[in-house]
């Protein structure tokens, strides 16, 4: 929800607030709402795709410090939309401008506040290692969160404007004021300074009865109302003051003790005519609704592990038993409840070039196999995907469909399927096979079975310097080192092409994880945080297309090496024909042919031929590549004047210390 300004509006009027010293206690933190102010008010880089294991360790400080301080975190996520729709609107409106917000962080690089794809996933796989209570609702968390913290009374951490209209009984501690990295005290008498709010305190700064409060937020506008322009600023004392709109709202309300009459007052006074004057009367009362507490259901999860009905029987009816414990555990995402439910799904919106077509296209078969799980071979239903094109967000309906073994299952019994089954599911969407991967470290296995799926569909196609690049930075050490060191050093905006790619790589993987979590895991679930370092792989390529000197910021050991050319001799052995290597012309005039053509037809079928065919050169391609890169890097060099050192570039070959 979200009552639009009145956080901003507070922002000038802070003895409102009290200052405390947090420690001891529960707290009920809206999960969301600190997922996204963590990340963007860290500094970390948002263009380049994401700065993962940075993050994982903001999120394991932040929990530290709490712990330091005897304070009990339990963390409440948003599921799927809302059921009824009366926020779509509001939820359309900002999916565009989210296009548009992504589409100018492309071309000038700067920050505009877009969320990296796979932050949900290591914002939720970091609190699960660390023993963080997490749950996730069906729907919007808000009230759930409210109702919890009040049954408990114990306070809400969040920025989410609705928490200063709830009447929670221990308040409010807004994340703006939450000091967490500035912990006082020792041992049992650490303490996190902080601002706490409570609704009595506004209520009496302003004047006006506790009862109005909904009321008065339903009047400001928020996510469920949408009422025509009305100048509230014409009853504040100064109507040029920044936002006075609040403040004449607040004044004209001082005037009225119960609700109802402030309901028909405001519709007279917006000038609301006999045939709509029903119709805002509705909803006002539906915006003020959403602001009375229900029993917690929370509660029931978090003290006995068991699923509360959220929804009414005929929804909840319609999600599988196993289905509804694993959402609550936040196993499975909210996306599957809209598929399920709604026939709908929101996809990413990276930072992205309106030019170019949307990344989502790539992983569009993995999802139509999971639509195809969720809805059964039996339904005529289709998926409405709400994608960009250009940038206009479009409405896509896409049709499920049933690879082999995948028809062949069952929603309601899919978590007693056979694991061979399930992972038969997973690996033929990819187009793998489990023999190939089973050289691989578990935690592997997926991330090189989806970087075969991307390299081989993703459209353009993307050449071997940004494989490399992506495989060597899935398996260094020390990232957050390199990454910082890269960092320091990168300082042009992204590459809209590599960037691209990136993208279309990580949505492949969101997709894949999405399907592997819905199949049960049939492949372990990988640690986000250590497989994609945007600055870093983006710098790689650079590094790469330049000719520069990788040892100079590489110190690897001979593990990690092995590792990296194990996992580049996997995704070649697994490539078909198509994805061989060329020549340099031929690979010029392919790549012209790939930017003109939409994305390949799904296929299902594997070339065993081809397989054994590049299963017999990976090693010496693996062996020769890098000598063939570097002979002509020397050439171009040699041509222009520019080579040195070049009897210590062959001695560095022979050693094979040369990684790239």
């Amino acid at each position: 929800m979200g009552v639009q300004g009145l956080a901003t509006f507070l922002d000038n009027h802070r003895k409102i607030y009290r200052d405390v010293l947090f420690g001891r206690s529960r707290l009920v933190i809206d999960g969301c709402n600190l997922n996204y102010l963590l990340y963007f008010e860290s500094g970390l880089d948002q263009n380049h795709g994401g700065e993962y294991a940075a993050y994982e360790s903001l999120i394991e400080r932040f929990i530290t410090a709490l712990r330091t301080c005897e304070v009990d975190p339990y963390v409440v996520l948003d599921g799927g939309s809302d059921h009824t729709d009366k926020k779509l609107e509001t939820v359309t409106k900002r999916a565009e401008q989210r296009i548009e917000r992504a589409h100018r962080a492309a071309e000038d690089g700067g920050k505009e506040n877009i969320l990296p794809i796979m932050t949900n996933w290591v914002f939720r796989q970091t609190l699960t290692r660390l023993k963080v209570p997490v749950t996730q609702c069906f729907g919007e968390a808000d009230r759930e969160i409210a109702a919890l913290a009040d049954k408990w009374q114990c306070p809400v951490l969040s920025n989410d404007s609705d928490f200063y209209i709830f009447n929670l009984s221990a308040g409010l501690l807004p994340i703006s004021y939450f000091q967490w990295q500035d912990v006082k005290g020792n041992g049992s008498k650490s303490y996190i300074p902080c601002k706490r709010y409570y609704t009595s305190s506004f209520c009496i700064y302003f004047e006006i009865q506790l009862q109005l409060l909904p009321t008065f937020a339903a009047l400001a506008g928020n996510d469920y109302v949408k009422l025509q322009k009305f100048i509230w600023s014409q009853f504040a004392p100064d109507a040029s003051k920044p936002q006075s709109r609040l403040e004449g709202l607040l004044c004209w309300l001082k005037d009225f003790e119960q609700p109802e009459d402030i309901l028909k007052a405001a519709v007279e006074l917006m000038g609301g005519k006999s045939k709509n004057k029903e119709k805002m009367l509705q909803s006002l009362s539906v915006g003020m609704e959403e602001y009375k507490l229900p029993r917690s259901s929370l509660m029931e999860f978090f003290i006995h592990g068991v699923v509360p009905p959220f929804l009414d029987e005929e929804l909840m009816g319609r999600i599988p038993d196993w289905m509804q414990l694993r959402v609550m555990q936040a196993r499975l995402p909210g996306d599957t409840l809209d598929i399920l439910l709604l026939h709908r799904l929101s996809l990413s919106t990276p930072v992205d070039h309106k030019d170019l077509p949307s990344v989502n296209l790539t992983s569009r078969p993995l999802r139509q196999v999971m639509y195809g799980l969720l809805l059964g071979k039996e339904t005529s239903y289709k998926v409405e995907e709400r994608d960009r094109e250009g940038l206009q967000l479009k409405f896509i309906r896409i049709k499920p469909t049933f690879s082999r073994v995948a028809q062949r299952l069952q929603l309601n019994s899919l978590h007693e399927a056979q694991l061979s089954e399930r992972l038969e599911v997973l690996l033929e969407v990819l187009g793998v096979k489990e023999e190939l991967l089973n050289s691989l470290p578990p935690q592997l296995r997926l991330p090189v079975a989806v970087t075969c799926y991307w390299w081989n569909r993703a459209r353009p196609r993307p050449d071997l310097k940004l494989l490399k690049s992506l495989l060597l930075g899935m398996n260094l050490k020390d990232t957050p080192r390199l990454s910082a060191a890269v960092q320091a050093r990168c300082h042009q905006k992204p590459d809209v092409g590599v960037a691209h790619a990136f993208s279309q790589w990580q949505v492949c993987m969101k997709d894949s994880m999405h399907l592997n979590q819905l199949l049960g895991l049939p492949l372990p679930e990988p640690d986000v945080a250590r497989f994609y370092q945007g600055t870093l792989v983006h710098q790689l390529v650079h590094m790469r297309r330049t000719g520069s000197r990788l040892k100079r910021i590489l110190k690897t050991d001979q593990a990690s090496v092995q590792q990296y050319r194990d996992v580049l001799s996997a995704v070649r052995r697994l490539r078909p024909r198509q994805a061989s290597e060329f020549s340099e012309s031929e690979q010029t005039e392919r790549r012209a042919l790939n930017d003109q053509t939409n994305l390949r037809p799904f296929q299902l079928d594997y070339d065993e031929e081809t397989e054994a065919r590049s299963s017999a050169r990976a090693q010496e391609e693996l062996r020769l590549d890098d000598r063939l890169q570097l002979k002509t890097r020397y050439k171009t060099k040699e041509r222009r004047n520019r080579c040195n050192k070049v009897e210590l570039s062959r001695k560095e070959e022979r050693r094979g210390t040369d990684l790239l």
